[in-house]
C-alpha cells in the first residue's frame, strides 16, 4: 500500500505539470474562435480547429480523471487499482495531447504560411513529441537494463 501511495503521489506531480500546459493550450484554442481572422478560415482549417479543440478537451478530461477516480474511491481500499487505471489514463492523455499539439501547430502554421508548411510543421511536432515521449523513454529503459545487467555480471571492484 505504501508503494501505491508513493506511485500515486508521483503520478499526481506529473499530472500537475502536464495539466497546466493543457489548460493553456485549451484557453488559446478557445480564444481563436473570437479573433478577426476566424471567419475567413476555409473548411479544412475549421475542421483542424474543431478537431484540435476536441482533442484538447479529451486530453484535459483524461488528465483530470485520476483525481475524480481517487475522490470517488477514496478510502475504499482500491489504491493499487486507482494507481494502475490512473497511469493508463495519463498515458492515453499523453497520446491525445500529442495529437492536440500537432493539430494546433498544423492549424496555426497553415493559416500563417500555408497548407504544405502547416503539414510539415505538424508532422515535425508529431515526430518530436513521439520521439521525446515514446522513443526516448524506451531507449533509457533499455540502457538502464543493460547497465544493471553489466553491474550484476561484473565482480565487485577489488575482488580479484
Amino acid at each position: 500500500m505504501e508503494r501505491a501511495d508513493r506511485n500515486y503521489g508521483e503520478l499526481l506531480q506529473e499530472l500537475r505539470i502536464i495539466q497546466t500546459g493543457v489548460q493553456i493550450l485549451f484557453a488559446f484554442l478557445l480564444t481563436l474562435a473570437f479573433t478577426a481572422r476566424f471567419p475567413i478560415l476555409d473548411t479544412a482549417q475549421r475542421t483542424m480547429y474543431i478537431t484540435t479543440l476536441l482533442l484538447a478537451v479529451l486530453a484535459a478530461a483524461l488528465f483530470t480523471a485520476p483525481a475524480a477516480l481517487h475522490r470517488t474511491l477514496f478510502q475504499s481500499g482500491a489504491k493499487p487499482e486507482i494507481v494502475m487505471i490512473s497511469s493508463l489514463l495519463a498515458g492515453a492523455g499523453m497520446g491525445v495531447l500529442m495529437l492536440a499539439l500537432t493539430g494546433c501547430v498544423l492549424l496555426v502554421v497553415d493559416v500563417v504560411l500555408g497548407r504544405v508548411e502547416g503539414v510539415i510543421a505538424g508532422s515535425t511536432t508529431l515526430l518530436v513529441c513521439g520521439g521525446l515521449w515514446g522513443v526516448l523513454p524506451q531507449f533509457v529503459r533499455r540502457h538502464a537494463a543493460r547497465s544493471e545487467a553489466r553491474a550484476v555480471s561484473e565482480p565487485p571492484a577489488g575482488s580479484g
